[in-house]
């Protein structure tokens, strides 16, 4: 099973993401994590993307493209893998195809998480997480059972991200809408987009992706 999971910061798409992993043994591709893997393992993809980082530069679709492709011929990635951050220009979308058609895999399913923007700003905003553990939690959602003290391991100090405001949330959803507009279409006309509702429960939103994963064709 090969996916496309979309959504802008705060969709809770790393969190479906990583539970997917769990659950089906999918491989997740983020484009961040494969460069600087290629990177320390010094491919020739890597070396030259450090050449251009080193310098200062933006790294090149053709880099990108490279290390996604070096990627995608490693063994684990053929139980399914979820990319995460790629393709985000209509440019690189058609590359992808190109490029799985090549290795004989197929895209079965493009999911996007949909947010309503001033939701989001509630949920973004609220969070915060233990700075012991790390288990997160939010004003009116998900409060500790004890007001102060963490539930998970008894801590009593607690933080927030400094980009947790809604400027940003606002700023994040402007880049998000324009990085996803050009591949939309693209991926619509093939049939794969499937959209779902980011803002539900946690566990209702897995279920309906594994509805999704989980039908026909």
């Amino acid at each position: 099973m090969n996916l496309i999971l979309l959504g802008p910061p705060g969709a809770g798409k790393g969190t479906q993401a990583s539970r997917l992993v769990k659950q089906r043994g999918l491989v997740q591709l983020s484009t961040g994590d494969m460069l600087r893997a290629a990177v320390a393992a010094e491919t020739p993809v890597g070396l030259a993307a450090k050449q251009v980082m080193a310098s200062g530069g933006l790294v090149s679709d053709e880099i990108v493209n490279g290390i996604l492709s070096e990627r995608l011929d490693q063994d684990d990635v053929r139980a399914g893998f979820i990319l995460d951050g790629y393709p985000r220009t209509a440019a690189q979308a058609h590359e992808l195809d190109a490029m799985l058609k090549r290795k004989q895999m197929v895209l079965d399913h493009v999911i996007e998480l949909v947010v309503d923007e001033a939701a989001l700003v509630d949920r973004v905003t609220g969070r915060f997480t233990c700075a012991s553990c790390g288990e997160g939690y939010h004003d009116a959602h998900k409060a500790p059972k004890v007001a102060g003290v963490c539930d998970v391991c008894g801590g009593t100090s607690f933080k927030r991200r400094a980009d947790d405001n809604a400027e940003t949330v606002h700023t994040r959803m402007e880049e998000y809408r324009a990085k996803t507009a050009p591949i939309l279409p693209h991926y619509e006309a093939q049939g794969l987009v499937t959209r779902l509702d980011g803002m539900a429960d946690m566990d209702q939103v897995a279920a309906s992706i594994d509805k999704v994963l989980d039908s026909a064709g």
